[in-house]
């Protein structure tokens, strides 16, 4: 008899605990099911007022590698400039045609600040690191790094995966990528009454 219940329970999942489920994963399957469609939609609902301006993202660069360095992280070529393409990518991101922004939206611009960092290396090392912390500094500074319940929109672990997809992507998956990208940073804007937690999110 004992064994024939637990049988019957395993062929018979608890369903109130599959909806809870469900509950919190649906914009998961959603995502899945636009991306399957190919019609993942492009967000474009924030506007920000926090500007990276390239000297600002050199000190930011300059902390994260110190950070880094003291913990035998980092190389002495780590954040070491290509040419002037940081600044080049900081420009794309905030260019306009016809006095109108290419990437009008808060979303648009964190998008392409990370996949143009990680695709393009502007440095000699430390890319997808600068380019996920940069990324996560730009939400941190426009107050759209949490959702309202005060969880990250993007946590260590999906930060990772995010940003080694982009790594080893092929570059006809570029706008397939940005609009996932867009879609999952956003959500209602937070008043932030947290402290800042951009330290926390160092990809190891």
């Amino acid at each position: 008899m004992k064994e024939k219940n637990i049988k019957n329970h395993q062929a018979n999942p608890d369903r109130g605990e599959i909806l809870n489920l469900l509950a919190n994963y649906s914009q998961t399957l959603t995502l899945l099911t636009q991306y399957d469609n190919r019609k993942l939609p492009l967000i474009k609902k924030g506007r920000g007022k926090f500007i990276v301006k390239y000297q600002d993202a050199i000190y930011v660069i300059k902390t994260i590698k110190s950070e880094l360095a003291s913990k035998k992280e980092a190389s002495d070529l780590f954040g070491k400039e290509v040419g002037h393409n940081l600044q080049g990518i900081l420009g794309n991101i905030y260019q306009t045609f016809s006095k109108k922004e290419l990437y009008p939206s808060l979303e648009e611009k964190a998008a392409h600040l990370l996949y143009f960092i990680i695709k393009d290396h502007p440095f000699v090392d430390g890319n997808k690191r600068i380019g996920s912390f940069l990324f996560i500094y730009f939400l941190d500074k426009n107050n759209y790094l949490f959702k309202q319940t005060g969880e990250r929109k993007i946590n260590d672990n999906a930060l990772t995966t995010l940003t080694l997809l982009i790594a080893i992507s092929d570059y006809t998956e570029k706008d397939i990528l940005i609009r996932m990208i867009t879609n999952l940073i956003s959500s209602t804007v937070r008043k932030k009454v947290l402290p800042s937690k951009t330290r926390q999110v160092l990809i190891k």
